[in-house]
């Protein structure tokens, strides 16, 4: 059973008289990949910095493999935490060949046994070819390849990534977000990394923590956080979706006030609403399914096309909107009406 290499309890960050974080808690065993998710300003760049030893924390306690290594007061260096950190912006030597920069951080080790490590990274990060390049003769993916396995070398604890991917083009982070991934995981490596990309999060992670305004709001798998939102704000800033108005019937299902012919349906208990209350249900583009042998209609007034599916605007009688995901070989004209069904697995509703 893995243990638990970071817990983070009830962290407290400072600039000044401003607090930036509060209240921080999550812990990552052994072996997972999590991350810290938010918009810019939030706070997931301090935590991980508190955790490098980089910030000092003014409450709380930053545990690592089983020892306090932060608390009030109490702060061991960055160099005795044994962490390893790839930054946004690389942070290469430009002076040094591709061996050299992963070669940097081994100097307590015999030139054998440095050459051994080095040989096994660039082979990691399939980088052989390029072992006496310059970084400004590399390309962006490259580069981040060497971040990495300089990272990597000193064989660290705990790997800490800060938005390491968003110097890159799509296309580009899309395939290093899963190289990534796998280099990790056949390592073996524990990690933490920082984005403002949830689809980015959600690919890398196991564990991802909604952050807003210093606090951290759910941490859960990404499955969890998508179909099982345990607020507001979480369900609103992970994927896309609209919000209807509906009301809790005696019997505990969720009857929709503009339009019943989308039914009743089960409140899940993430609703935790009472009879008689009014409440707002999130439909995600995947609950409202294209159906031409449906009696529902609805009538497309935007579409955006996305190669294999359409994403559909579409207005319900009452005048609601909903989005729809279908495949692209449905391709419905602006003011068409079509039929759709609901198929709600996870019904995500709050209380007004």
């Amino acid at each position: 059973m893995p243990n638990t290499l970071l817990t983070l309890d009830q962290i407290n960050v400072n600039f000044g008289p401003k607090r930036v974080l509060e209240g921080l808690s999550f812990s990552l065993q052994a072996g997972e990949i999590g991350c810290l998710l938010g918009a810019s300003g939030c706070g997931k760049t301090t935590a991980l910095r508190a955790i490098a030893g980089f910030e000092p924390v003014a409450a709380g306690r930053v545990i690592l493999d089983g020892q306090q290594v932060a608390s009030s007061g109490q702060e061991w260096t960055p160099q005795q935490r044994g962490i390893g950190m790839v930054f946004q912006d690389y942070a290469l030597f430009p002076h040094l060949n591709v061996t050299d920069n992963i070669r940097f951080g081994l100097s307590r080790l015999d030139k054998v046994e440095q050459k051994r490590r080095v040989e096994e990274l660039l082979e990691v990060v399939q980088l052989t070819e390029v072992a006496n390049a310059y970084p400004h003769a590399l390309s962006g993916g490259q580069q981040q390849r060497v971040a990495l396995a300089r990272a990597l070398a000193p064989a660290p604890r705990l790997l800490l990534l800060d938005e390491p991917f968003s110097n890159l083009d799509v296309e580009l982070r899309e395939r290093l977000n899963q190289e990534v991934r796998d280099i990790l995981k056949s390592r073996d490596i524990t990690a933490l990394l920082v984005t403002h990309d949830q689809h980015e999060a959600f690919s890398l992670a196991d564990k991802v923590g909604v952050m807003h305004a210093g606090r951290l709001l759910q941490w859960d798998t990404p499955y969890k956080l998508y179909h099982e939102p345990a607020e507001r704000f979480v369900a609103d800033f992970i994927g896309e979706g609209v919000f209807l108005p509906a009301v809790v019937t005696a019997a505990g299902d969720i009857e929709f006030n503009a339009d019943p012919q989308l039914g009743h349906r089960p409140c899940w208990p993430v609703c935790q609403a009472r009879p008689g209350q009014a409440v707002q249900v999130l439909l995600r583009p995947d609950d409202i399914l294209h159906d031409d042998t449906s009696p529902m209609q609805a009538r497309v007034v935007k579409k955006a096309f996305r190669g294999a599916q359409f994403l559909y605007t579409l207005s319900l009688p009452s005048g609601q909107t909903v989005l729809s995901l279908v495949p692209s070989h449905h391709d419905h004209a602006i003011g068409e009406a079509i039929g759709i069904r609901l198929e709600i697995d996870h019904v995500i509703a709050f209380g007004v």
